[in-house]
């Protein structure tokens, strides 16, 4: 049996190896490393893929939702509710504009924002909402961009670990996640569903001022050189990272559908345990499952991190501890805030290998090894 991985980036690579390599050469042959025509050309395929009217890249996934604070032009103290059940990113960019934010509870079942949460938490102050498509499943959408609009709200997206999946309106219609709210934001990191060969980012939206503003931010205020009428930053996708990306668009539906395939096969080894319970996909989303991620009742899941370890099976813990009860929010006194569903959720899930490259063999390694811990 081939060594189980996380993520196994190397061999997917090598499945592309004569096209990732030439895309590169190109590059090279070109000696255009900054803003070359790669860059244009994944853009524009990006755009196409996700269904937005625009796409900006740039360098990473933080900095595109920290452009999307920037060009919303939210003010010091203003406050953005966001789920506290996510990566440190997500309100890590809250907090560097020296915004507040503020906590929603999560849905048990599909681990993304509660819009009944997201009601109690409005203030005058509240600007904005971050819905994050978490693991690969979608927020709900739906409801959030109905409590904007009521609100005069922004919403972003954070799209990080969900591209490709697909939102399925109460009408029928449907739209790529990140499409859906006035901005949305993905990272590129090499362990994602779309992952370059180093960092890189990439923000959507489908307003045309807003387009142009967000470009103006993510290349230092300008858009004629050096005229310089807002302030901003400097973060752009390099050349060689927009080349391999092209190339690996082109498969990403097959990408996500290997990695539906490998949860299905989960689905099915741990159908109906008592123990266990399946990631929960909700009728109104698709799921790409960034990660597979289980709850569990009455395991020591320490202790079954440590037998997947010892058989040399890797697993994460995402996330031990929720935003709200990180050291870096001491300052906001949230040591009196419940969230008891959250909490819970830290306590109980443990994610599983979840990639494109994982066989039968690996997977049926995998779930026997998880049974025979939980069924001794």
């Amino acid at each position: 049996m081939r060594p189980i991985q996380m993520v196994d980036t190397k061999s997917q690579y090598l499945k592309i190896k004569e096209q990732i390599d030439s895309a590169i050469l190109d590059v090279l042959d070109s000696a255009a490393y900054i803003n070359g025509k790669a860059v244009t050309q994944f853009s524009n395929n990006l755009n196409a893929y996700v269904g937005s009217k625009h796409t900006i890249t740039c360098a990473n996934g933080t900095d595109a939702l920290q452009i999307a604070m920037m060009a919303l032009d939210l003010q010091i103290g203003d406050e953005v509710i966001t789920p506290s059940f996510t990566y440190i990113a997500t309100t890590e960019a809250v907090a560097l504009l020296k915004l507040k934010p503020v906590f929603a509870e999560v849905d048990k079942d599909t681990f993304c924002m509660d819009p009944e949460s997201v009601k109690k938490l409005i203030t005058p102050k509240t600007k904005a909402i971050v819905a994050v498509h978490l693991y690969g499943h979608a927020a709900p959408m739906e409801a959030i961009m109905k409590i904007a609009k009521e609100h005069n709200l922004f919403v972003i997206e954070d799209n990080a670990q969900a591209i490709g999946c697909e939102y399925i309106f109460s009408d029928g219609s449907k739209k790529k996640t990140g499409s859906i709210g006035h901005i949305g934001c993905t990272s590129f990191y090499p362990s994602k569903n779309l992952g370059a060969y180093g960092d890189g980012g990439a923000i959507f939206t489908n307003d045309d001022a807003l387009a142009i503003k967000l470009k103006m931010v993510a290349n230092h205020g300008q858009i004629t050189r050096y005229y310089h009428d807002l302030v901003g930053c400097n973060s752009r996708l390099d050349t060689i990272q927009a080349a391999i990306l092209d190339i690996k668009l082109k498969h990403l539906d097959a990408y996500n559908a290997a990695r539906q395939n490998a949860a299905a096969f989960y689905n099915r080894a741990f159908a109906n345990h008592p123990k266990i319970k399946t990631p929960v996909v909700a009728n109104y989303s698709t799921h790409v499952y960034h990660q597979y991620t289980l709850q569990l009742t009455d395991v020591n899941r320490d202790k079954l991190q440590e037998c997947l370890t010892e058989h040399k099976i890797p697993s994460m813990i995402y996330y031990p501890v929720p935003v709200h009860r990180q050291k870096m929010f001491d300052n906001l006194g949230l040591d009196k805030v419940e969230m008891p569903i959250t909490d819970e959720l830290t306590s109980k899930v443990i994610s599983l290998p979840i990639h494109t490259e994982l066989d039968e063999e690996q997977l049926n390694f995998i779930t026997s090894q998880v049974l025979n811990f939980i069924n001794n």
